[in-house]
């Protein structure tokens, strides 16, 4: 520790700290505090000059106090280094309890302008402000949220309009389906799809060891973008995920093609749940083929749509979830790699 603060007590001075050490009336702060500044005198009429580890050891107080010492005996002279000034303190705020409620409340509003969120800084602002208290410390703020609130998170959703009919009955109709039993010539299968960037090294990356994890350049090639079908028959538990390079009305045909004639082939119809994507109707499939063979592919299926803004009603999303946080949640140079690791 640094020595700030050097001591030279006069005579008239050691004599008094003397006086305060073998009098019965002083107090035992006062007492401390006036050994300490004897030990630590370096003036001439010191009889020894001690280090203040060493003064803080023999009275056993820390060496930060006994600097605190010297520091008030140079800037404040001896009586207000051997008593210390008594600290006013705030008056006690006692909160109704109403005070939680309105503070939550406040934190859930608007934040002010030009701002993200509320702070803790502001809240407590912003009380004083408003007269919910006439003072509060940042502790009582934090205190007070603790638990109730996390502003530093944003959750997304997809929020489907108030009171819209269209949104209902599609609802309605895809729990209808989900709820049918089991039936073999009907098959309730839920289609979607979704898309995945082909992203390959610069730098091969460092295999986790013993002391840290994997460590991957944070450089990468783009290889394009690869799109990914996924089929899945809830109550079988089957399902099939196929990769295509390209997003198109003709790969759509092709899957479901591949769906009737060789996944379902003696299926009556293939009660299909999926959502609204321009490329999920039976245009595609006219599109894509003859007349007669759209015609033929479009009689074997049941269509069931999902809201739109409600997609996430389509037991495929639970799937490509799975699969993203299994499978795809990494790096996958081309469409080679990425069939054979999601086969």
């Amino acid at each position: 520790m640094v020595n700030r603060y050097r001591i030279t007590l006069t005579e008239e001075e050691r004599k008094q700290l003397r006086d305060a050490t073998r009098s019965g009336k002083t107090t035992a702060p006062k007492l401390v505090n006036a050994r300490a500044l004897l030990f630590c005198d370096i003036g001439p009429y010191a009889e020894k000059s001690w280090k203040v580890a060493d003064v803080a050891t023999a009275l056993g107080v820390s060496a930060r106090s006994v600097e605190h010492l010297k520091e008030r005996f140079v800037e404040e002279r001896l009586d207000a280094a051997l008593v210390r000034k008594s600290r006013s303190k705030l008056p006690r705020i006692t909160f109704d309890g109403g005070f939680d409620a309105r503070l939550t409340a406040l934190a859930c509003s608007s934040a002010p302008k030009g701002r993200a969120r509320w702070t803790v800084h502001l809240l407590a602002e912003k009380v004083v402000e408003l007269n919910f208290v006439p003072s509060v410390s940042l502790n009582t703020i934090q205190h007070s949220l603790k638990k109730k609130l996390r502003p530093h998170l944003i959750k997304y959703w997809k929020i489907p309009p108030d009171a819209n009919a269209a949104f209902v009955t599609n609802m309605e109709d895809a729990f209808a389906v989900y709820e049918l039993p089991y039936d073999a010539g009907y098959p309730v299968v839920c289609l979607d799809e979704s898309n995945k960037q082909l992203v390959g090294e610069l730098h091969e990356p460092f295999p986790m060891a013993v002391g840290h994890g994997e460590i991957v350049d944070h450089e990468y090639v783009r290889n394009g973008v690869a799109d990914i079908f996924v089929a899945v028959e809830p109550l079988t538990g089957q399902r099939h995920v196929e990769i295509t390079e390209r997003r198109t009305r003709n790969e759509f045909a092709h899957f479901i093609k591949y769906l009737l004639d060789e996944r379902y082939p003696n299926a009556v119809k293939v009660r299909l749940v999926m959502d609204n994507l321009n490329t999920h109707d039976m245009a595609s499939l006219y599109a894509t083929f003859k007349p007669a063979e759209a015609r033929r592919l479009a009689d074997r299926l049941d269509i069931h749509y999902t809201p739109k803004n409600g997609s996430w009603l389509n037991i495929a999303e639970i799937e490509f979830s799975v699969m993203q946080s299994q499978c795809l949640n990494r790096r996958i140079p081309n469409l080679a790699t990425m069939r054979a690791e999601v086969a």
